[in-house]
């Protein structure tokens, strides 16, 4: 079996039906919402995206690299962030 180049939507569909999985029974293993399991496409959930990197065995970063890594700071510049701590004190 050819891996591909790029995991999208299809590619990692595609990939758990030839593994014999759908991602209604994917998420009934996880203790997952099954309505809530197929909205990974749409919003990130990070159950879900480790669930079916763990049943395709590939990592999680590499079937949604648009997703990780997290990034928690958003500060572009010095003068923004002074800005900010003086709101917030003034809060």
């Amino acid at each position: 079996m050819a891996k591909p180049q790029k995991w999208d939507r299809h590619a990692i569909l595609g990939e758990l039906r030839r593994r014999g999985m759908t991602l209604t029974r994917l998420a009934e293993l996880n203790n997952v919402s099954p309505g809530g399991f197929r909205l990974v496409w749409s919003r990130p959930n990070s159950k879900s995206e480790a669930a079916i990197a763990k049943f395709l065995n590939v990592p999680v970063e590499e079937l949604f690299p648009d997703r990780y890594p997290k990034r928690r700071t958003t500060v572009l510049d010095p003068q923004y962030a002074e800005d900010s701590k003086r709101a917030q004190s003034a809060a």
